[in-house]
């Protein structure tokens, strides 16, 4: 069936509501917008779904989340597994408690039990009531820092991390096998609730949330100490942080935290950021504001779903800094480990985990203090699932894990990344710090001095739509028939071609397994430890490349970092000529 004729479908069919038919009748004469709304259907990907909100086969709305779900429920039911239940949160975007309520119906429906939060709660929440609940899976209604006009759908598994194999690619079937809107069932919510299939959640998940957040505490002399002298400020960017970020900072004592009372409330509009993410300059225009009235230390920033962390921290000059999500998951990572194994000592098979597309920094913390270093495939669902894979086996200690995208995990608690305890930590070691004499920034330096000056950078080329698919799978296609001999002025020693499972050493022409799950990502590995990754988004309509470089100062390290974005330019627009 082409896109026109599923549109008139829509149109037509008594299943789909009179709210949806209006939506597209305004687009009648719009054969464009006709076609990019019904052209395909909402990719049901590894994460799950995430897209615009609206009418239409790939738009995000009741009927797309509804059969994702069923697909959901026959999975479930295939594993045996519906006596479990599936847990359900929500963020602050629009069609929030709709979407939610509409998964846990069309769960209920199937016999399936749902837990659902009575409001918005953080992604790392959801993450761990799937685990405090024992539920088989878990489903979160976020498009976390997109646009207003997006919502998405990410499913977990009953281990708190999302879906990997063989779960996803399962999942992911049964959701394509459902092609028949008569096959969703739903149900009414009161009789859902009187059959006990739907139970609301809330305090009962918080208070066990968050005593697991502050069990990961190693020095809280330090917050006793510098508590009253430390200033914080705190946005949750319009999102779901604002009452657990302050909530967990006030129990651990500290008194001067200031949220920033325009982005303090819930808002699908965000409108003071339109693009809600804590990797955005503009997202911490407000907050610096307030920090430079009342001379904070830290500028704290969570996006939308509270799992990322955008960091600024004074030096002592008075001026703030950028931590990128890679400085500040090397900070972390550094004091995580290192005071862990000033207060307790390492285990003998303590691992520090990181993604492929994160700082070479990582490694380097890891050889320092003689931890094993684990890089797994970018998404924090695979140093989740090295977690579970260390205890399967008994073999293998969780110290810490990031990703550069501004996420990180402190404790096992949940297996997503969790913004709320990186406040809580991020806000720690400032008090330790503090209580050196030293502020952040000057701490940052330190781990530079001692390993290294990396720097890391990231260029992401949005194409949208149908043409902006084709353009990005042209550009994988372009890099894998005619590899870079050298990048930035940088030659590549080796490439690993994670789709096909291939890293070929150029030297020698050998060819070795990567190790890791098939991905369409490209990897070049460069001399003096630099390197370039390109891979299409999982969650955006764009292709990122990533790259960093290793400097002997900030000013070398700046200008190299310079060169090689320059370069990637010029890379990327002769690419899309």
């Amino acid at each position: 069936m082409g896109y026109q004729e599923t549109y008139q479908t829509w149109l037509s069919d008594p299943y789909f509501d009179e709210a949806t038919k209006e939506e597209l009748r305004a687009i009648a004469d719009d054969p464009k917008e006709i076609e990019e709304r019904f052209y395909m259907d909402l990719e049901f990907g590894t994460a799950g779904l995430r897209g615009i909100i609206g009418a239409g086969t790939n738009r995000m709305n009741i009927y797309v989340v509804r059969k994702a779900t069923q697909g959901l429920a026959n999975y479930i039911k295939k594993q045996g597994m519906q006596d479990r239940g599936v847990a359900i949160a929500f963020d602050s975007r629009h069609m929030n408690t709709e979407f939610a309520d509409c998964a846990a119906l069309c769960l209920a429906a199937n016999g399936i039990k749902a837990y659902v939060f009575e409001s918005l709660r953080p992604t790392p929440e959801l993450s761990f009531a799937v685990r405090y609940l024992h539920c088989i899976a878990g489903i979160n209604i976020t498009a976390s820092h997109n646009p207003a006009d997006y919502n998405g759908y990410k499913v977990y598994w009953e281990d708190g991390a999302q879906i990997t194999p063989p779960h996803d690619t399962g999942i992911m079937a049964e959701v394509q096998a459902v092609t028949e809107w008569a096959d969703v069932l739903t149900m009414e919510k009161d009789d859902a609730v009187v059959a006990d299939l739907y139970q609301v959640i809330g305090a009962d998940i918080d208070v066990p949330y968050m005593e697991a957040l502050k069990s990961q505490v190693l020095h809280p002399e330090a917050i006793k100490e510098m508590a009253k002298d430390l200033k914080i400020v705190y946005t949750p960017l319009h999102g779901t942080g604002n009452i657990p970020a302050r909530k967990i900072m006030r129990q651990l004592g500290f008194e001067h935290v200031y949220p920033v009372p325009e982005q303090r409330l819930p808002d699908g509009d965000f409108p003071t950021c339109p693009y809600p993410n804590p990797e955005s300059e503009d997202a911490f225009v407000l907050g610096l504001e307030l920090a430079k009235k009342i001379d904070a230390d830290l500028v704290l920033a969570t996006d939308p779903d509270a799992d990322r962390l955008g960091v600024r921290v004074k030096d002592a000059e008075g001026n703030y800094h950028d931590l990128t999500g890679n400085m500040s998951g090397c900070l972390l990572a550094d004091y995580e480990i290192g005071q862990r194994k000033a207060v307790k000592g390492l285990p003998d098979d303590g691992a520090l985990i990181s993604t492929i597309v994160s700082s070479n920094m990582a490694g380097a913390i890891a050889r320092y203090y003689g931890v094993d270093f684990i890089e797994v495939l970018t998404g924090f669902k695979y140093i989740g699932q090295q977690i579970l894979q260390f205890e399967e086996s008994g073999k293998g200690t969780y110290l810490f894990g990031f990703e550069e995208s501004y996420g990180c995990l402190i404790g096992t608690h949940a297996r997503d990344k969790d913004a709320i305890v990186a406040v809580m930590a991020l806000c720690e070691a400032a008090a330790y710090y503090k209580s050196q004499g030293k502020t952040l920034w000057e701490v940052m330096i330190e781990l530079y001095e001692r390993l290294g000056y990396y720097k890391d950078d990231i260029k992401s080329i949005g194409l949208a739509g149908k043409e902006g698919l084709e353009k990005i799978q042209g550009i994988m296609t372009s890099l894998r028939e005619n590899p870079p001999a050298e990048i930035g002025g940088y030659k590549v020693l080796a490439t690993r071609d994670y789709k096909a499972d291939e890293r070929v050493d150029l030297a020698t022409g050998e060819k070795t397994a990567t190790g890791l799950p098939s991905s369409n990502v490209l990897y070049y590995e460069l001399e003096d430890d630099a390197w370039v990754c390109v891979r299409p988004s999982g969650t955006e309509p764009k292709i990122k490349f990533y790259y960093g470089i290793k400097g002997t100062s900030l000013d070398d390290a700046d200008q190299k970092s310079a060169a090689m974005g320059e370069q990637i330019g010029a890379i990327i627009d002769e690419m899309l000529k």
